[in-house]
């Protein structure tokens, strides 16, 4: 049975423009304490843990800590022989050295934050890393031995033009990796782009570039098994795969979710406050919610229907049916264009009644 871990690294040098995530430029000194909290945690929660099938380590930026004592958090864990293991990565930080220390602690999957190729796009994003950089990362953690490469990459800043887009996605694609992660850029409360319209993407130009990715990337043999991410065949990534399918997973750090049997909790918010309670012996819960059975169904079909496996067609409604193909499975899938509107999709699902 598939059972993930997260683990939340919530330091970053500089915050992008569109970043409303737990992350801080201002902790760096916590960073040794925190990663300490962090193994405590592992080594409390690891009895009560089925064996780990994926982790997957996220920020804030995890290459901006030691590595060998973020590797050391999932010492603990009682890890799958063949559990996937991802590490998101900038790519200004990838060395020769921290490639090696990633793959001899059982690193099988780097995700590099790319988001773009283009320098003005970049800076219009508030990223502050090299285009030239992301090749040099790449052939670095290929020639460690990394099995599995993802760029993530977002679309919809200002000023960036289709053509711009285009040449993120060629020269991505040039990289030759396992996985792409394309996201439209979304604007959350709270942060420099929120507080700056001018900057807001338009609609239409995402949907256009959406249609964009999802032909070049097709082309190339990339599938798409959920709404932004496209893969080989074989390397869809586990965790992602967890997450929408309403699987199992324990999170370790602050901000970190959980979901276990239909509860969904959640822990503190500061590393301050989790390194403080975790040194104490303390709980690091700070709130929780327990779905119903239907609950728990309808976020099922909300989740699925994002993905190639699709939802049974008696749940799709009327009114949506036509951005839906139903195949000889029973199972109905978005097409493309079901894809760019798959929210006014998913608040219309319906639990089908039991037969």
């Amino acid at each position: 049975m598939a059972f993930g871990v997260y683990v939340h690294v919530p330091f970053c040098k500089r915050r992008c423009d569109y970043c409303a995530f737990a992350t801080w430029t201002d902790r760096a000194h916590l960073i040794d304490a925190y990663l300490a909290a962090g193994r405590l945690q592992a080594t409390r929660v690891a009895a009560d843990m089925d064996q780990v099938t994926s982790v997957f380590v996220g920020g804030g930026t995890p290459t901006l800590v030691p590595p060998e004592s973020l590797l050391d958090v999932l010492s603990p864990l009682p890890l799958a022989a063949d559990a996937e293991v991802t590490i998101e990565a900038n790519p200004d930080d990838v060395t020769p050295a921290l490639a090696g220390v990633l793959v001899r602690g059982g690193v099988t999957r780097v995700s590099l934050g790319v988001q773009s190729m283009v320098p003005h796009v970049l800076g219009a994003l508030g990223r502050t890393h090299d285009p030239a950089n992301v090749r040099r990362a790449v052939e670095l953690l290929r020639g460690a031995g990394v099995r599995g490469l993802n760029v993530d990459l977002i679309y919809g800043a200002a000023g960036e033009s289709t053509t711009d887009w285009e040449r993120t996605l060629v020269e991505a694609l040039s990289l030759g990796p396992d996985h792409v992660s394309a996201y439209a850029l979304t604007v959350e409360a709270g942060t420099p782009l929120y507080d700056d319209p001018a900057r807001h993407p338009d609609d239409d130009d995402q949907a256009d570039k959406y249609l964009l990715a999802d032909r070049l990337l097709g082309g190339e043999g990339y599938d798409n098994y959920e709404i932004s991410n496209w893969a080989r065949p074989g390397h869809e990534c586990r965790h992602n795969l967890l997450y929408w399918s309403q699987g199992e997973y324990i999170g370790l750090g602050c901000a970190a979710h959980s979901h276990r049997d239909g509860r969904r909790w959640w822990s503190v918010r500061t590393p301050e406050r989790f390194i403080a309670a975790i040194e104490a012996g303390q709980p690091v819960e700070a709130g929780s919610e327990q779905l119903t059975a239907h609950d728990r169904e309808l976020e099922v079909l909300q989740l699925q229907v994002r993905t190639s496996a699709g939802v049974p067609a008696e749940s799709v409604a009327g009114e949506v049916a036509h951005l839906v193909q139903v195949g000889a499975d029973g199972r109905a899938r978005l097409t493309v264009e079901g894809r760019l509107l798959a929210n006014e999709v998913a608040v219309r699902l319906r639990v089908p009644p039991l037969r």
